[in-house]
């Protein structure tokens, strides 16, 4: 079947959280998401891409985009998704969130044809991968510390900051795990706050700090890249293949999303600029069901850092895969990105 034609389809969701999730710039308790489910008449590949405010995303807008690219996906021959990737630039142009679902499905319907796992496809082996971070979504404190407590065997928690009391919230947290901490201010901090907090931070047993600035402050950037007692990684900063170049001298690492820069074949090129420039690799989510983790952890043997928990905090999944357990990440013993008992009678 391998380069026969496929069909499209699309599957909307609103995926309930088991709590309200809150960052510096919103709080939300359900995530819409787009399900794209590629067919060959024998097999299907699924793929996720989740809605985001702050990059202006829609199931609506990302529904109409889909349907705009649909003679391409369903008229191209592919052996290798690249080839579909490749050939969706310029109707998908700007569209990397569609463009992500589009290619995951394709990486899970490639290595459901061949029967074999999509990262051992890639040549990976994921005998040896990264822990992932369990998030703490920013609330109040005690709510916090709750959440911790109701997951308290995770090897790594990722801090959500963005307040004026940041030093208070990591120092009781601090009192009820010896865990590692990641912390993330998603753009809410200057220059000067995020230098004199990561001192603080530091001897509190922080790793690293994730996006403390603007994503359009690269002066300030520098000065925390140099003056930081902690590694700095870029988020906000760094969305597409041609950001990783810019992140260099301002950030010691970079956080991969594939729904930011469009998917499994973006996602590799990226890795691999950012290797040859010296920078962390992270790879991260956006509260994506089983169908988007699935496809990220494909890659996790790349990587120095993974947040790939999306799924954890759902309130009800939509499918199996990979599972991340307590930060470790159990592969299924199936072809593709592993995505099987997908849900559709969930969708809205």
């Amino acid at each position: 079947m391998t380069g026969d034609r496929v069909e499209m389809r699309l599957h909307q969701f609103q995926l309930p959280l088991r709590h309200a999730f809150g960052i510096s710039r919103f709080t939300h308790s359900v995530q819409p998401s787009l399900i794209v489910e590629l067919i060959d008449g024998v097999h299907s590949g699924y793929g996720e891409a989740t809605t985001d405010p702050y990059y202006q995303t829609s199931l609506e807008s990302m529904a109409a985009a889909a349907e705009s690219a649909r003679e391409v996906v369903e008229q191209t021959r592919w052996e290798h998704p690249r080839v579909l990737w490749e050939a969706l630039e310029q109707p998908l142009l700007g569209e990397s969130f569609v463009r992500c679902a589009i290619d995951q499905a394709a990486y899970d319907l490639w290595g459901k044809r061949q029967g074999y796992p999509t990262h051992k496809l890639l040549e990976l082996d994921v005998s040896q991968c990264p822990s992932s971070s369990y998030t703490i979504g920013l609330d109040d404190i005690a709510v916090m510390v709750s959440k911790i407590r109701e997951e308290p065997d995770w090897p790594i928690y990722k801090i959500k900051l963005g307040t004026d009391h940041d030093l208070q919230i990591i120092e009781e947290l601090r009192k009820h795990s010896e865990a590692v901490f990641r912390v993330d201010a998603n753009c809410a901090w200057t220059a000067r706050q995020a230098i004199e907090h990561s001192h603080q931070l530091c001897d509190l047993g922080v790793e690293f700090i994730e996006q403390p600035l603007r994503a359009d402050d690269w002066e300030g950037a520098r000065s925390v890249y140099q003056e930081s007692a902690l590694p700095i990684i870029a988020d906000e900063a760094c969305l597409i293949a041609s950001d990783v170049a810019k992140c260099a001298n301002h950030f010691h690492g970079v956080n991969i999303k594939m729904i930011k820069c469009g998917g499994i074949t973006p996602a590799l090129d990226m890795i691999a600029h950012a290797r040859a420039l010296g920078l962390k690799v992270m790879l991260g989510c956006m509260t994506e069901s089983t169908v988007g983790i699935s496809a990220i952890a494909q890659l996790l043997p790349l990587l120095d850092f993974a947040d790939i928990d999306g799924a954890n905090l759902l309130a009800e999944d939509i499918a199996s895969g990979v599972k991340v357990e307590n930060g470790r990440c159990r592969f299924p013993r199936h072809s593709g990105n592993g995505v099987t008992d997908f849900r559709s009678d969930l969708s809205s």
